[in-house]
């Protein structure tokens, strides 16, 4: 929860606000007391979207519905005004965490906790169906674990079995992964009805004994198609589960079991549940119970003009202003100790106040495939925690916590949740693959844990989270673009043909890599083919001969595998051809040059890193580098170390931000807030984000080239200052 806003209401129809629970677009939602005492949720709807006469209705539709519904498992309406200028909803609140917060957390729950969770969930959705209602959004992040037993939330698109939907037509309701086949792919709105919750129910129960995703992550496009035209997966779910949720699962809407069905399998739903939650769950629901039932009423909100001069640090009249909610926040606590006092000053007639400390994750890979790129992290994230706390100035000391994931998902999940219940820790960095990334998502975006990644590039599209505060930070150029500097070179150096070879085996990034090359060269006025080779095969011949025919003035291996790489690049100078050749930085390890031997020589790579070593803005980074471990004064310094330190110095001046010029306490969501937009220029490149993209990287222009010289990747510079040498060269010439 979050402390109100000077803007914010003290109270709303009686009942007076507390905090911030969460906000969005379309309105804000307070933790709230009633005059009686009882603690609620208020939903309250801003008026300009209040003015859109279909949103009015549909608000009013949901609170009419919702006021239906009076199951045990389902949070009350305790009151509402859909009339009201600015529309509102309150109903109980529950304490406790998500579903989906508490498998981030804990990983998969034990069969009993998921038997007593799915019965009491199909007993609410066979009330609901019962009164003729559908929920239509039925999925972890809706279900609310409360001491006595789950609570079933959110009816915002719930509605009479059969009515008009007044969402667009054609319009997809639900959340992709958890929604039915019918719903995917709806053209009207009779199919949705009891079934489609049943469906839900049944993906519900598989994440919640698995901590998987039944038809997996990735963009909307895969998990909608994997949900209506292929099977879930189930591997992991209980013998004595697995019948009703495959039936559950089934894509017929007639094939299903119904809620009452679900019920009746499971046990019954109205028996005991003070021991349904496992070990941890109960302590954590607790907590929260006890912190938010100590609030105190708030004072109201009031402006108060000011005519005292100008100070450092906020007076009493402006904690007040701001209301005791936020003042709760921070009292006793980090804000406003920090915002009172110079930092290591010491107090009166003592030693330096000790400074607070906030340790930064690092989970990479120390043992597997890319270890080397996982130490080289793991350097230049302790040199950068050395350096900012060797600053006299600095508000607060960092830590630092490393993890080895192996670059195993299975492991990458267990990393998170470490992680995650460490409340020490504000942000993680360091993932190398995209599986790992993928793995770890669901548990960082439950506790708002901020993830960073330099040394890997996936999609967005990858990770089913929202995108209006990103936790999930790429510190690097979207990665189907790494094709750009061997692209750019080769137009200046007059290229007229290109041939891309494109590996299968390389899924969507190659088909993405392949199309952005055709983008970037056509639109220069180039020929632009395609040549692919299967994913199980390694004879590159008839690729590489079929591209050759098209007499190219470069060839580009649209792929992500190094071995792969190398053998393409063996058939290309086996079959004689000495022109420009390349590929991106995936492909450029050890294992290139070993399958690829001399034919290797005169390779080109598109990166994201830099050797900091031939760059003068880094010279102090690579001494002290050097020192810190211990290397020789010639010793080449890891890819993507100094990209590491960049990023804990990037995440240590957009909390020192948070203190010095906001004011706010550092917390896990505000950490999230400040590397939502931003610019920071660190040694390697600059980074940031823009407010009107927070999704894509703010610097396109941060891409590097290689270039393969004595069997030796060598570093040639930014790809847009090579591209002007060598106008400039061309032209003398």
């Amino acid at each position: 929860m979050r402390p109100l806003r000077p803007a914010d209401p003290s109270a709303i129809a009686g009942y007076r606000l507390l905090g911030r629970l969460g906000s969005g677009g379309m309105g804000v939602v307070y933790l709230a007391r009633s005059a009686g005492g009882a603690l609620a949720a208020l939903k309250l709807i801003l008026a300009e979207h209040a003015a859109d006469p279909g949103f009015r209705e549909r608000f009013r539709r949901e609170a009419r519905v919702a006021e239906r519904i009076t199951g045990h498992w389902v949070v009350r309406v305790l009151g509402s005004d859909p009339e009201a200028r600015e529309p509102w909803l309150a109903t109980e609140f529950v304490p406790g965490p998500s579903l989906a917060e508490a498998v981030g957390l804990h990983g998969a729950l034990p069969e009993p906790t998921v038997r007593a969770l799915g019965a009491r969930l199909a007993d609410a959705l066979t009330d609901m169906h019962e009164a003729g209602l559908v929920h239509r959004d039925v999925k972890p992040g809706n279900v609310l674990l409360a001491l006595d037993g789950p609570r079933l939330i959110d009816f915002g698109i719930a509605r009479s079995a059969g009515a008009t939907a007044l969402t667009a037509t054609d319009a997809m309701i639900g959340t992709p992964g958890f929604l039915a086949p019918e719903q995917a792919r709806v053209t009207g709105s009779d199919e949705v009805g009891p079934p489609s919750d049943v469906f839900s129910l049944g993906c519900v129960l598989a994440y919640a004994t698995t901590g998987r995703r039944p038809f997996g992550t990735g963009g909307v496009a895969a998990v909608v198609y994997r949900t209506v035209h292929e099977e879930p997966d189930l591997d992991d779910v209980p013998e004595t589960l697995l019948p009703l949720v495959t039936a559950c699962l089934a894509k017929d809407p007639a094939d299903r079991p119904t809620a009452a069905d679900v019920r009746a399998s499971l046990g019954p739903a109205d028996g005991s549940a003070g021991d349904w939650l496992p070990p941890g769950l109960p302590a954590l629901i607790a907590e929260r119970s006890a912190r938010v039932l100590d609030l105190p009423v708030a004072e109201p909100t009031v402006v108060v003009p000011s005519t005292e001069p100008a100070r450092t640090s906020p007076s009493r009249r402006r904690f007040l202003a701001l209301g005791s909610a936020a003042a709760v926040a921070g009292a006793g606590g980090l804000t406003a100790w920090l915002v009172n006092r110079t930092p290591g000053s010491p107090s009166a007639g003592g030693p330096p106040a000790p400074l607070s400390a906030y340790t930064i994750g690092v989970q990479t890979d120390l043992s597997g495939t890319r270890a080397a790129d996982g130490r080289a992290q793991e350097r230049g994230a302790r040199l950068a925690v050395e350096t900012f706390n060797a600053r006299s100035d600095r508000p607060f000391d960092l830590a630092l916590k490393v993890r080895d994931d192996e670059g195993d998902p299975r492991r990458a999940g267990a990393v998170a949740r470490e992680f995650v219940n460490d409340a020490a820790v504000m942000a993680v960095i360091g993932p190398t693959t995209r599986d790992t990334v993928v793995a770890a998502a669901d548990a960082y975006f439950a506790s708002k844990l901020v993830f960073a990644a330099v040394a890997v590039g996936i999609d967005q599209g990858d990770l089913a989270l929202p995108s209006v505060s990103p936790v999930y930070r790429e510190l690097r150029v979207q990665h189907d673009m790494l094709q750009l500097p061997v692209t750019s070179f080769a137009l200046v150096r007059g290229s007229k043909r290109t041939a891309v070879v494109l590996d299968r085996a390389a899924g969507d990034f190659g088909w993405r890599t392949a199309n952005s090359v055709k983008s970037t060269m056509s639109a220069a006025g180039q020929l632009v083919t395609i040549h692919q080779i299967d994913a199980k095969d390694e004879d590159f011949g008839p690729a590489v001969r079929e591209a050759l025919a098209t007499r190219p003035d470069v060839v580009l291996f649209g792929g992500v595998s190094p071995r792969r790489a190398g053998l393409c690049a063996k058939e290309l100078k086996l079959q004689g051809y000495g022109g420009l050749r390349g590929g991106i930085e995936y492909a450029m390890t050890p294992e290139f040059f070993s399958v690829a031997g001399p034919a290797a020589e005169g390779w080109y790579f598109g990166t994201t890193y830099i050797d900091p070593a031939l760059v003068p803005a880094a010279k102090a980074f690579t001494a002290a580098y050097r020192k810190r471990w211990g290397l020789s004064g010639s010793a080449p310094v890891e890819r993507f170390a100094v990209e590491a330190y960049d990023a804990v110095m990037c995440l240590a001046e957009r909390m020192t931000g948070l203190v010095s010029s906001q004011r706010l306490e550092i917390t896990r969501i505000a950490v999230r807030g400040a590397m939502r937009a931003f610019r920071f220029q660190g040694v390697a490149k600059e980074y940031g984000f823009d407010a009107q993209n927070v999704m894509l990287f703010k610097y396109y222009d941060e891409l590097f080239l290689y270039r393969i010289e004595r069997g030796a990747p060598r570093y040639i510079g930014p790809y847009e200052k090579v591209v002007e040498d060598e106008k400039k060269r061309r032209k003398k010439a």
